[in-house]
Parts: structure tokens; sequence; C-alpha cells
């Protein structure tokens, strides 16, 4: 009794202080990835079928911090199945989120089946981009749209894709919107560094190289 006692007080701290069904649910996720057919082509595109649920909503729809919570869960699987986490293991190498940003087209209601369809768009010398579609299974159309930058740490994607491929991969072109929205993180990263005087630095720096 004394040590169910204490089971129940170590469970009670644990749900109080963590997340502790956002780990157990990447555990899984992962786990899961190895039994699963893996992904050959590193650049294809993984669809993971979801269902609104009673935990995921705000006044009968999905909430919109679920969106997010969900593309992360279908990254993890994605790198999984594709070899990236693999890679990363072997190259000693992390990945973080540098940024994302959503379009939310149309609510996701409660029960509502979707389509979550994540693919590696393009890459540059320190980061990984993503698209992650949300589409209803209930007429086909696209709810949501979140494009993702995922930083390479003490790599680089492109040693992570020729790890994986055994030779170096073209990066294929830039689509129109994702340059829109690569400028816009550039932009605010400078406007950042100038409010905190990093920009003056730098600017000395160069000046003095000069």
């Amino acid at each position: 009794m004394e040590m169910l006692l204490w089971v129940l007080v170590v469970l009670l701290l644990l749900f109080s202080s963590l997340d502790v069904w956002y780990f157990v649910r990447a555990a899984v996720t992962v786990v899961r990835a190895w039994f699963q057919k893996p992904v050959w082509d590193v650049l294809g595109e993984q669809r993971v079928s979801g269902r609104v649920l009673l935990h995921d909503i705000d006044l009968g729809h999905m909430n919109n911090a679920r969106f997010l919570r969900e593309c992360d869960f279908a990254r993890f699987s994605l790198y999984s199945l594709n070899g990236v986490f693999k890679a990363c293991r072997a190259l000693r190498a992390t990945m973080v989120v540098g940024a994302t940003t959503i379009r939310l087209r149309r609510a996701l209601c409660l029960g509502e089946a979707f389509e979550l369809r994540t693919r590696i768009v393009v890459w540059d010398e320190k980061a990984f981009y993503l698209e992650q579609r949300f589409v209803s299974c209930r007429d086909g159309l696209v709810a949501a749209v979140m494009l993702c930058k995922q930083n390479v740490v003490r790599s680089s994607p492109d040693k992570i894709l020729q790890f994986l491929c055994k030779r170096k991969v073209e990066c294929p072109d830039y689509p129109e919107d994702l340059q829109h929205w690569i400028s816009f993180i550039s932009a605010s990263s400078q406007a950042l560094r100038a409010q905190s005087g990093l920009e003056d630095k730098t600017g000395a720096q160069e000046d003095k190289d000069k």
C-alpha cells in the first residue's frame, strides 16, 4: 500500500510538472516507425492519419496549438522513416526548429479525420525547409499549411543527405512562396540583431577587416 502511494505521488509530480503525454507519444511515434516500411526517397512525402479528439479541441474545433503539436510528431515519424535521425546520430548532430509559420484555412471539427502530409522541400547550408499540410478526409480540403525551418546543429543538411544517399544530392528549386518566407525570416533576424546592437559590432568588424 505504501509503495502504491509513492507511485501515485511520483506520477502526480510528473504530470503536474511535465507534459508527460508529449514525451510518451514522441517515444511511441519513433518506436512505431521501426516496424514500418522505410521511406527510401528522402524528399518523398509522408502521410500520417489523424482525428480530432476531445483533448484537441476548444469551442468544438482543433486548438491552434494542437496543429503545431501534430506537426512535431509527423516530423519525428518522417525523420525516423527516411533515416535522417539515424544520420544525425552517426554524425553526432542534432536538429532544432528555427522558425515556423502556419496558415489556418478551415477549422477541423471534433471527430473529423485528417491526413497530415509532410515533406522536405529544400535546404541550405544550415537548415532543412519542410512543408506540412493538414488535408481533411471529409472533403479533401487543405485545412492548414505549415512551413518549418529545421536547423541542423554540428553538421549540415548536405552532409546528412550524403550520408544517406552516398552521393551529392542537388537541392530542388525554391518555390516562390518559400523564398518570400525565408526573406522574411532573414529580415526579422537582421532587425533583432540591430535592436540588440549586434549589427553595429558586425559592421565595425567588417570595416576593420577592410
